[in-house]
C-alpha cells in the first residue's frame, strides 16, 4: 500500500476529489460525501486536510470500516507527513474555549464535595467545550418541555406511612428479568466522547461494577462492540435502535446486537426528525465569534448570508431514521428477525401505551425524549399517572419505565409508586463522565443509591413492591422551589 504526502493529499480538496485524514491514515471520501447524514458540507470543510480531531469525538472507531470500501483507504502518511500532523496538532493555537476548559479543570473540586446530582452538572458545566455543553443540554424551541420535565415530579407530594420497620431496604429490581441493584438504568445518550475521551466506556465500567443496567444508544461514539468489552462478563447492556429506513441495513444492526450479547432492543419512535434545538444550532456562530471577537452585521449584497445548518449534531444522526413505522408492520418485522425483548422507547400518551401493550411488546418507556424533541410533549411524570388512572390493566401486560427530569431519588421513588418499574436517566451520566470520568458515574450512582434508600425508608417501605399509588398524591397548587445560590 503506497504512503502518502501532505502535498499530495491537498490537491484533493474539491467535491469531485475529496480526501482527508484520519489519525494519519488517509480516505478518499467523495462517493460518500452524498451519503454523509450530516451532509458533505461539513466533510468538505476538511478536504484535502487533518480531520481527526473533528471525527473522532462523533464517530465510532469503526464508522470508517462501515461506511468505505476498502478501496478507498488509501493507505497512511509517509513518516514525514505523520511527524508534520503531530507536531501541527501539537503547535496549534488553542481556541478561546479551549483555554476556558483548561482553566475550569484546574478548579475542579473533589469529589467528596459532590453531594447531588445538581452538582456533579454544575462542575460538567464549567468544563465541558461549549459545543459539547449545548449538544447535551438543550431542548428544543424554547426549551419548555425539557424544563417542565424537572418540574413535574415538583407537583407531586408523598403521603407517608410511619412506624414501620424499615432498618432493612432493599432497593434492588429487575428490568425484564435482569437484577439491577437500585430502580435506575442509563437512559440511551448520543456522543459521550464529546465530554471525555474515553466516552461511554466511563459508564459502561461503572455500571457493571454497581450492578445497573446501560442502555446503549444506535448513535454511541464507541461501537456496541468497544462498549461490550468495556463489560464485565455477567454485565447487562440493552441496545437503543434507531431505526433505519432501510429495512435489510436494520436488521443488520439488530442481528449484531443479538450476536454480541446485548439482551433487549429499545425500539426509539420519538426521534424521526432531528428536534429544532437552537441553542446547539447556534454554537458553531458563538464559537467563531467568541474566537474572532466581533459579531457580524447584515450585509445588504447579502442579505439572506449562509444559510444555518438547522439540524445541527443532532440532525446527521437521525437523517437516516424510518419516518414510515407502524405498528401493524414494524413490531412484527422486529419480532422477526429477533427473539431479544422490545421496548418502545418515546411513549408519550396513555393511547400509544395502551396500543403497545396491544402489539405484544415487552416494555415501554415513557419519554419526550429529555424534552429535546417535540415541544409541549407532556412531561413522562404526567404521562406515568394518566397511564395510572385511565388504564391501570396497562402495567399488568408490560413493563413500564421514564426517563427524562429525575435529579433526585425522590423523583425515582415517586415514579415508583405510581407503577414505574425503574427509571432512566440520561444527560446525568454524560455530565458525570464528563466531569470525573469512571470515578463520576460511580459518584451519582452512590449518590441516587443513598437518596433513594433514604426515601424509601421515610415514606416506609422495605422494598420497591412496598411502593404503592397511594404513597404520592398530586397537588394542583405550584410549589415554590427556592432559587440556588
Amino acid at each position: 500500500m503506497p504512503t502518502w504526502t501532505l502535498e499530495q493529499v491537498a490537491k484533493h480538496n474539491t467535491q469531485d476529489s475529496c480526501w482527508v485524514i484520519i489519525e494519519n491514515n488517509v480516505y478518499d471520501v467523495t462517493e460518500f460525501l452524498s451519503e454523509h447524514p450530516g451532509g458533505a458540507k461539513i466533510i468538505l470543510k476538511y478536504a484535502g486536510k487533518d480531520a481527526t480531531a473533528a471525527y473522532e469525538p462523533i464517530h465510532p472507531p469503526d464508522a470508517l470500516e462501515k461506511h468505505l470500501l476498502p478501496s478507498q483507504h488509501l493507505g497512511p502518511l509517509d513518516s514525514t507527513a505523520a511527524s508534520k500532523v503531530i507536531e501541527q496538532q501539537q503547535t496549534r493555537k488553542k481556541t478561546k474555549d479551549e483555554l476556558r476548559v483548561e482553566e475550569a479543570v484546574k478548579r475542579k473540586p473533589p469529589l467528596s464535595r459532590i453531594l447531588s446530582l445538581m452538582d456533579m452538572e454544575d462542575v460538567a458545566r464549567q468544563v465541558l467545550s461549549y459545543k459539547a455543553l449545548v449538544y447535551y443540554s438543550s431542548g428544543s424551541d424554547d426549551e419548555v418541555s425539557y424544563t417542565e420535565n424537572s418540574r413535574a415530579f415538583s407537583r407531586f407530594f408523598f403521603r407517608a406511612r410511619v412506624m414501620r420497620p424499615v432498618s432493612e431496604c432493599d432497593p434492588s429490581t429487575t428490568l425484564l428479568g435482569y437484577h439491577s441493584s437500585i430502580p435506575v438504568f442509563v437512559s440511551g445518550s448520543a456522543l459521550a466522547k464529546l465530554g471525555h475521551p474515553q466516552g461511554e466506556a466511563n459508564i459502561t465500567r461503572a455500571a457493571g461494577k454497581t450492578s445497573l443496567i446501560q442502555m446503549v444508544s444506535s448513535n454511541a461514539s464507541l461501537s456496541a462492540q468497544n462498549i461490550m468489552d468495556a463489560a464485565i462478563p455477567s454485565q447487562t447492556l440493552f441496545f437503543q435502535l434507531y431505526k433505519h429506513r432501510n429495512d435489510e441495513i436494520a436488521e443488520k444492526r439488530v442481528r449484531e446486537m443479538d450476536q454480541l450479547g446485548y439482551k433487549a432492543i429499545f425500539l426509539t419512535v420519538d426521534a424521526i426528525v432531528a428536534g429544532n434545538r437552537e441553542r446547539d444550532i447556534r454554537s458553531p456562530w458563538i464559537l467563531d465569534d467568541q474566537e474572532k471577537g466581533s459579531v457580524p452585521v447584515w450585509d445588504e449584497n447579502n442579505p439572506t448570508g449562509e444559510e444555518a445548518d438547522m439540524g445541527g449534531i443532532a440532525g446527521g444522526l437521525v437523517a437516516n431514521d424510518d419516518r414510515d413505522m407502524t405498528w401493524e408492520k414494524t413490531i412484527p418485522w422486529l419480532r422477526k428477525i429477533t427473539k431479544l425483548p422490545i421496548v418502545i422507547k418515546g411513549i408519550q400518551c396513555v393511547e400509544d401505551a395502551v396500543l403497545a401493550s396491544e402489539a405484544g411488546v415487552d416494555g415501554i418507556l415513557l419519554s419526550n425524549h429529555g424534552g429535546r424533541q417535540l415541544e409541549y410533549s407532556l412531561p413522562p411524570m404526567e404521562v406515568l399517572l394518566r397511564l395510572r388512572q385511565q388504564r391501570p390493566d396497562v402495567f399488568d401486560k408490560l413493563e413500564v419505565y421514564i426517563d427524562g427530569g429525575v435529579r433526585r431519588g425522590t423523583d425515582v421513588v415517586k415514579a415508583l409508586c405510581l407503577g414505574a418499574r425503574a427509571v432512566g436517566l440520561g444527560r446525568a451520566f454524560l455530565y458525570a463522565q464528563s466531569a470525573y470520568g469512571e470515578a463520576g458515574v460511580l459518584k451519582i450512582i452512590e449518590i441516587l443509591r443513598r437518596e433513594i434508600i433514604s426515601a424509601m425508608r421515610l415514606v416506609g417501605a422495605t422494598n420497591v413492591k412496598d411502593l404503592k399509588p397511594e404513597m404520592v398524591e398530586r397537588v394542583d397548587w405550584q410549589s415554590f422551589i427556592p432559587a440556588k445560590l
